[in-house]
């Protein structure tokens, strides 16, 4: 039961994908799940040999992923027809690369630009007293840009400018007539 190729270019993949998973299905329900998968892979190849010889199209995106999962459920080198098994590789490897790039795609809040991490920087540096809580609030008054203390914190880098020196008084500071006097007696 040869299918037209034109559905799957004018509505999308999904058509053929809901298609092909219905005739599995029925298949599965009817014998074992290799034989199922086999005799779709065979159809799907025959479909396009009898489209082939009246007018030649080019696979589908469809097809290529629904033939690169069915090849996992039997042996598949067998039931090549008309695909080599280095076309149907190269799609597998295809999608397994497209599904890592997917996979591994940056996550999260992008980075802010360099010339607020140098303006945090220098506020930071100008203004050793303030912390990350008045940098973020300076921000946000003055320029318009909501940032959270916790980001703040993370471009402040690890020189904030000259450090506070606390002051400790030791007990000669304090009172050095003291100190003398119990020092002779």
């Amino acid at each position: 039961m040869p299918k037209s190729s034109s559905r799957s270019t004018s509505f999308g993949i999904l058509p053929d994908l809901l298609h092909d998973l219905l005739m599995l299905i029925r298949l599965i329900l009817c014998s074992r799940r290799a034989l199922a998968a086999e005799n779709l892979f065979l159809r799907k190849q025959l479909t396009f040999y009898v489209e082939r010889k009246i007018r030649p199209r080019p696979v589908t995106t469809t097809t290529r992923l629904i033939l690169a999962l069915l090849s996992n459920w039997f042996s598949w080198r067998e039931a090549l027809v008309i695909v080599k098994p280095e076309t149907l590789l190269g799609w597998h490897r295809r999608g397994f690369r497209l599904f890592w790039k997917w996979k591994s795609k940056r996550r999260g809040r992008p980075r802010i630009s360099k010339d607020v991490q140098v303006l945090i920087q220098k506020m930071a540096a100008n203004n050793p007293t303030w912390g990350q809580e008045r940098i973020a609030a300076e921000l946000l008054v003055k320029l318009g840009l909501r940032f959270s203390p916790r980001t703040i914190r993370r471009y402040m880098g690890t020189s904030t400018g000259p450090k506070l020196r606390i002051a400790v008084a030791t007990l000669a500071d304090v009172c050095p007539q003291s100190c003398q006097n119990h020092g002779s007696e």
